[in-house]
């Protein structure tokens, strides 16, 4: 696990790198990577590349970054880690390639010079690299299919600079800190900001599943190379064939096959550990017992929303080391400096996660597995049964004559929600009733001068970036709404978060439920059984999870951020708005 950075001046007239900027931009990145640090610029100046380690795979100097072939001819940073580098190192030596380390780097470098672009196909991990090309004089960049780990660039026409944050690009003293209405408004709208956007107009995303290579034409076209939406389409196709197992046998094969590879490592591998199925499920399923850590907040001691009493009675039958960490309202407030200094992009969350790694790394642990992608991939959001329904619903009144303003009327008289006047406006689209769902402010809320929210709401495009995620139709109300909220709240904010909050401790996270392999072995069996299979996953342990566990109403990973915030409602008497525009009001 990394930080990396790479710059590349492609055109003729640029200057050469400097390499005072690429150590600035790894040097913000330190926390990331403390084990070591290494840069590396060519001959010519014209492509410098840097990174910062945390050594996970291979401890030895053998494994440090940039790295190089033994040809001379390649050179990579990575982020991430490869679960299948041991098979794939097997194959590649039976064609004669050589190693000088045991690292999974090293196995990329030779995976491309043996596949090239199509390398990506056969890699199951996090990741997210750039590959420099002597001989062709050109970069390969590529980001995993989830897009766990980040990857960010800005390209003036002449030099192109990546890194793993955007607060990186920005510490180089190169890139333009003017911020992006665009991204203004999807962060007000959705509580983060909506790849590729950033909330800088110079930085974007590299897209998740994507790759591209960079030559002296500057940045090529973006390959797709996984797609949610396509892998949903096909489970639906083939979801007849998947019934002759019961569920719950086909979940223990798939997830605890996830599991070990994601539990591959040359240090101790920890877990989160909450009073939920997801978390609860991966522990059961691991085949020896884990450290755990369970994050208590002193304001819900004893109360509902207190999860670490029957987390520590979890582990205790499960025979982890446990760990229940306390987080005070005065630690809080101490740890908010460094927290929003590590926040690299705007977020409504990420506090939970920036203290269960804090406690986790206090352990001594660099890696912990989390639960994260179990409600996006077993359903079990309250969206997987209202967008649904909000669709029906509002197509059929555009079907009847008089039927928007009836339901209007009906809405009105209701009065349950400021979103009502949402819903028949946007509810007809996928898009748009993901929106009134997952909203945060609606379009014509935003708190931004008109034109600026004028601006960036066109730039944004939201309803027709979110029903390009359903391209090609997953086929199934269940594969659109799981397709919605894995490209959508996990990629931009969960997934996100997790990153920034955890690499600010030096804490590796992994999440053996978002993972492209178990989502093509599971889509037939999600497709077919819907929000059911989270109940299959509870079955899937020998023995199955107890029923203080399965049978616990789901809350979430609680924060007492309101009152210890001490946040204010807003005219509709919402009072994460208050902490969105304080959020903010760091960036800008």
């Amino acid at each position: 696990m990394c930080g990396i950075a790479a710059l590349f001046a492609y055109d003729d007239g640029a200057p050469s790198i400097r390499r005072e900027e690429l150590e600035a931009i790894n040097e913000r990145m330190r926390p990331r990577g403390p084990d070591a640090g290494g840069t590396w610029i060519s001959d010519d100046g014209r492509v410098g590349l840097a990174s910062r380690r945390l050594a996970i795979i291979d401890l030895t100097p053998e494994g440090d970054q940039p790295l190089t072939d033994t040809s001379g001819e390649l050179v990579i940073v990575f982020n991430g880690e490869i679960y299948n580098h041991r098979e794939l190192r097997a194959r590649l030596e039976r064609g004669g390639a050589r190693f000088h380390s045991s690292s999974d780097t090293e196995v990329l470098l030779q995976l491309y010079r043996a596949h090239g672009a199509d390398m990506v196909e056969l890699l199951r991990g996090m990741f997210a690299f750039c590959i420099w090309d002597k001989t062709w004089q050109r970069m390969f960049v590529a980001r995993d299919p989830y897009g766990i780990k980040p990857l960010y660039f800005a390209d003036d026409g002449r030099t192109i600079r990546i890194a793993s944050t955007v607060k990186a690009l920005l510490a180089g003293g190169a890139v333009s800190r003017t911020v992006d209405p665009a991204g203004v408004a999807g962060f007000f709208l959705t509580g983060t900001v909506p790849e590729p956007f950033t909330i800088f107009e110079s930085i974007r995303s590299v897209e998740a599943g994507t790759a591209f290579f960079i030559d002296v034409n500057g940045r090529g076209k973006a390959r797709d190379h996984y797609s949610i939406a396509k892998v949903f389409q096909r489970g639906c196709s083939q979801h007849a064939f998947v019934t002759l197992v019961p569920p719950a046998m086909q979940l223990c094969e798939f997830v605890s096959e996830s599991l070990v590879y994601h539990l591959v490592s040359d240090v101790p591998v920890g877990a989160f550990l909450s009073a939920g199925i997801d978390s609860t499920g991966l522990v059961a399923l691991a085949k020896q017992p884990m450290r755990t850590v369970t994050m208590s907040f002193d304001a819900f001691a004893g109360g509902a929303s207190d999860e670490s009493r029957i987390a520590e009675r979890f582990a205790a039958e499960r025979n982890c080391t446990h760990t229940t960490r306390v987080v005070t309202r005065d630690e809080f407030t101490r740890d908010l400096p460094r927290f929003f200094d590590a926040m690299d992009q705007p977020t409504i969350d990420g506090v939970n996660t920036w203290f269960v790694s804090k406690a986790t790394a206090e352990q001594g642990l660099k890696v912990a597995i989390s639960g994260i992608g179990g409600d996006e991939l077993f359903g079990s959001y309250p969206s997987f049964t209202t967008l649904p329904r909000i669709v029906r619903g509002m197509s059929l009144a555009r079907k009847v004559p008089g039927g928007i303003q009836a339901a209007r009327a009906a809405l009105a008289m209701m009065k349950r929600s400021p979103k009502a006047p949402a819903v028949t406006r946007y509810g007809a689209t996928w898009g748009g009733a993901y929106l009134v769902q997952r909203g945060l402010y609606m379009p014509w809320e935003l708190p931004m001068a008109a034109d600026e929210a004028e601006e960036g709401l066109k730039r944004l495009e939201f309803f027709e970036r979110a029903e390009a995620m359903l391209d090609p139709d997953p086929s199934s109300a269940f594969g659109r709404v799981a397709t919605l909220e894995a490209t959508l709240y996990m990629r931009n904010q969960l997934l996100r978060d997790t990153d920034w909050a955890s690499m600010a401790h030096s804490l590796e996270v992994r999440t053996p439920l978002v993972d492209a392999w178990l989502l093509r072995q599971l889509a037939p069996l999600l497709t077919n059984e819907g929000s059911a299979s989270k109940q299959y996953f509870a079955d899937s342990p020998k023995p199955a999870l107890p029923d203080y566990v399965r049978n616990r109403p789901k809350t979430g990973f609680v924060v007492p951020l309101i009152d210890w915030a001490q946040l204010e409602p807003d005219g509709t008497g919402t009072r994460m708005r208050s902490w969105a525009k304080r959020v903010m009001e760091t960036f800008r």
